[in-house]
């Protein structure tokens, strides 16, 4: 079984395979598991700020990260910038994220599934009831998290402030 690593050590990637019995050792072991998810192109001070913000909510974030075909599929053709590989490598080195999981489905329902997280995080941009596994993770008593976006921090706007370069 593959623990959580301390904060000079890269985050594991942990298999789906493997996630459930991952997450229910966390859980025996009286950690609180905190779980988000994203496309993380092009990462930025917005998504680490957030990230920092969500592992503060347990003892372990797990990263949920789509895999280049979903992020395609989300955000279009042109989409990822960055591939999975450089993505996870990226994220696996920032202190605040414990673990990190790959997922190819159109939403993460079956990966927090897997994980049961204590904590579900998304950005305040989403309704709580549009928010894809709030119901199941309230339903066994956990908490669901809407965290503050940082205004003018996007993915987006980068790529377009890029395509108005010379």
């Amino acid at each position: 079984m593959t623990a959580p690593t301390p904060a000079t050590a890269p985050a594991p990637v942990v298999s789906r395979a493997n996630l459930a019995a991952w997450a229910a050792e966390l859980r025996r072991d009286g950690r609180r598991l905190v779980f988000t998810n994203g496309c993380f192109d092009l990462l930025h001070r917005g998504h680490v700020e957030y990230l920092a913000e969500a592992a503060a909510l347990g003892d372990v974030l797990l990263v949920a990260v789509n895999d280049d075909a979903s992020v395609s599929a989300l955000k279009g053709p042109e989409r990822p910038l960055v591939p999975l590989s450089d993505r996870l490598a990226v994220l696996a080195h920032l202190r605040p994220v414990g673990a990190l999981t790959i997922f190819g489905e159109p939403t993460p329902l079956e990966t927090i599934l897997l994980a049961r997280p204590a904590v579900l995080v998304k950005g305040a941009e989403y309704a709580e009831t549009d928010i894809v596994g709030a119901a199941e993770v309230r339903g066994w008593g956990g908490d669901v998290v809407r965290v503050s976006m940082r205004a003018g921090r996007s993915t987006t706007a980068i790529i377009a402030a890029v395509k108005r370069l010379p």
